[in-house]
């Protein structure tokens, strides 16, 4: 079992959002006082922040801050728990690849994180024998009409990667893969938000046919800990579906 604790976490609720990076929550329901959070999650997290919304914050052990929060976790609105912290999936995985815990690239060993190739950094490089692949993960936490979506906004960084990786597919020099993880346990596969980024779900259509991989994982998110689970169907966007 993979899984990540959370630490010690102060309930609170969601007055509004002041920037990207920055949220106001109420610590009392009942109380006019508000604190401040950072943010780690740039997305847009509408269906996520709404006024009075469950959040979940983790006090700074750095008294420098501007922030003395930061926030972690929110609850949705059927009561699933939903992890605000968009790196949260990289250290689930990096550990399960040193495990091999993932059923899908079990034959796959860890090289390193974070490797460069040409002007892109990919999460994930892993090696079979002479064979290279690299891996790129995404984290998602939107959920629509019971479907996993990524992206919650318009993502030009992560098309470039889809390109990328399926360039580098194409030349034989990698194989290449792309994990979508599931910051919640509420939906049965992933697929792209094609009303929100129409680009990227054509781009990922075209990885996949290219021989990008794509896989998914959901996780199991409580109070206390996140926990890589199982496995999630990717669906692709066909050009003129819903």
């Amino acid at each position: 079992m993979i899984r990540l604790p959370l630490g010690d976490l102060v309930e609170a609720y969601f007055v509004q959002r002041l920037n990207r990076f920055v949220i106001q929550c109420r610590l009392d329901k009942n109380s006019p006082e508000t604190v401040e959070a950072h943010l780690a999650d740039p997305g847009r997290l509408r269906e996520l922040l709404v006024p009075d919304s469950r959040i979940w914050l983790r006090p700074s052990a750095n008294p420098k801050r501007k922030t003395k929060w930061s926030a972690v976790l929110v609850e949705a609105d059927n009561h699933s728990v939903v992890s605000l912290v968009s790196t949260l999936p990289n250290e689930l995985i990096k550990t399960a690849l040193k495990q091999k815990a993932i059923e899908e690239l079990a034959a796959w060993t860890f090289v390193r994180s974070e490797y460069p190739v040409g002007r892109h950094r990919f999460d994930f490089l892993l090696e079979q024998d002479d064979q290279l692949l690299l891996l790129e993960v995404k984290s998602v936490t939107l959920v629509e009409n019971g479907r996993g979506m990524f992206p919650d906004a318009v993502t030009l960084r992560g098309r470039k990667h889809l390109e990328t990786l399926a360039e580098l597919t194409a030349s034989g020099k990698y194989q290449t893969a792309v994990l979508f993880v599931l910051q919640r346990s509420d939906t049965d596969y992933i697929t792209a938000a094609s009303h929100i980024d129409p680009a990227f779900a054509q781009a990922m259509t075209e990885a996949s046919e290219t021989g990008v991989k794509l896989l998914g994982r959901r996780c199991t998110v409580t109070t206390g800990h996140i926990t890589l689970g199982s496995s999630l169907p990717i669906v692709l966007h066909r050009q003129g579906a819903d």
